[in-house]
């Protein structure tokens, strides 16, 4: 009962009630009050995230919370692609580009700069982020370059074929990156390369019984910073359109509101010099939202007779390069500063500052 009566289990289950009430809609003060509980509930997200981490141990906690975030984008993208037709042909390229260029320059700029702020240097495994920034450079070039490219089908678009052959490609290298890090490299996933005991790491008892509610309640958290972020949406495109800014602003705002979690738990990681872990929730929700978005919106769009626009556009491709291309750089010699942190984040100001001056 106790454990019931927790702040993390109270304020997402008042935000879920909130949902359901309907008061939300054409309510400003309720809107305000949404928008505090679904930042209270990203707070939850992360404290039942480092529960379940502390009981399954590291990379297990970091690959739940980014597979649980990834696999709620994916059923939203997909609600609002079959509901949006035609005009929500773009919408999966675009809410994965967005959140692949929060990750790479926001969430990693981030924990870069607030690292070498507090510690100057910070180490981690290069082995680790180099296995990872091969798998996402390999699959961000299938997903998001090559259908302006190909020649069967007029891009932005893939055909048929070329669609399931680069989902099933995403899926692969996915899945060895996941064995990779969990069983054959593990170690090159963990603080200074070596494996840790379980009982030495995680000497805190969690319980079978706290381990399920925290599951559930990760879930629920996660879910409802989603649902929110959906349903308060309109308000923020009103706001956003008086201002006369571009509508793809919108998109970014909500992306950021997904990740959220995993930015948080990702930056207070860094703070207590665990950079480690930062760099695999980073880099690991990087891969998982094209690797799984990709293969769910292909299967979908094969089901329903849609068409999908995955291709970016020139402006696209060479801030996304320069991402890529500037964090393979500052995660190669194992070791950071607060420069790599600026320099990432001037690029995060920049996708910004060049969606509303197009």
């Amino acid at each position: 009962m106790k454990q019931l009566l927790q702040w993390s289990i109270i304020f997402p289950t008042l935000a879920w009630l909130l949902l359901f009430s309907g008061f939300i809609d054409n309510n400003w003060a309720f809107q305000v009050l949404a928008t505090i509980l679904l930042l209270f509930s990203v707070m939850s997200a992360v404290h039942h995230s480092e529960i379940i981490a502390h009981r399954v141990g590291e990379p297990y906690g970091t690959i739940i919370l980014a597979i649980a975030i990834t696999i709620i984008e994916v059923s939203i993208i997909i609600s609002l692609m079959i509901s949006g037709g035609d005009d929500a042909v773009a919408l999966a390229r675009d809410t994965v580009y967005s959140a692949t260029m929060l990750i790479l320059n926001g969430i990693i700029g981030l924990c870069l700069f607030i690292g070498g702020l507090k510690y100057h240097e910070q180490n981690f495994s290069k082995h680790s982020a180099t296995i990872a920034l091969v798998c996402l450079v390999s699959i961000v070039i299938l997903t998001l370059v090559f259908p302006s490219f190909t020649t069967s089908i007029r891009g932005p678009f893939y055909s048929k074929a070329q669609l399931f052959f680069v989902a099933g490609a995403c899926l692969t290298i996915y899945a060895f990156f996941l064995i990779a890090q969990t069983s054959r490299h593990r170690n090159y996933f963990l603080a200074n390369g070596e494996v840790v005991k379980e009982k030495a790491a995680h000497p805190v008892k969690i319980s079978k019984s706290v381990l399920f509610l925290s599951l559930f309640f990760l879930l629920a958290s996660l879910g409802i910073v989603v649902l929110l972020a959906k349903k308060l949406s309109p308000t923020i495109e009103q706001i956003v359109v008086a201002n006369q800014l571009p509508k793809a602003l919108v998109g970014v705002i909500i992306a950021g509101v997904i990740l959220l979690p995993e930015g948080a738990a990702a930056v207070m990681a860094a703070q207590k010099n665990q950079l480690q872990t930062s760099i695999n929730l980073a880099l690991g929700s990087a891969l998982a939202s094209i690797a799984l978005t990709i293969p769910a919106v292909a299967i979908t769009c094969s089901l329903l007779d849609m068409d999908v626009a995955l291709g970016l556009d020139i402006k696209s491709m060479i801030l996304l390069a320069l991402s890529v291309f500037i964090v393979m750089l500052s995660l190669a010699s194992g070791r950071t500063n607060i420069v790599y942190g600026v320099v990432l984040l001037v690029n995060l100001l920049a996708f910004i500052f060049l969606i509303i001056f197009p």
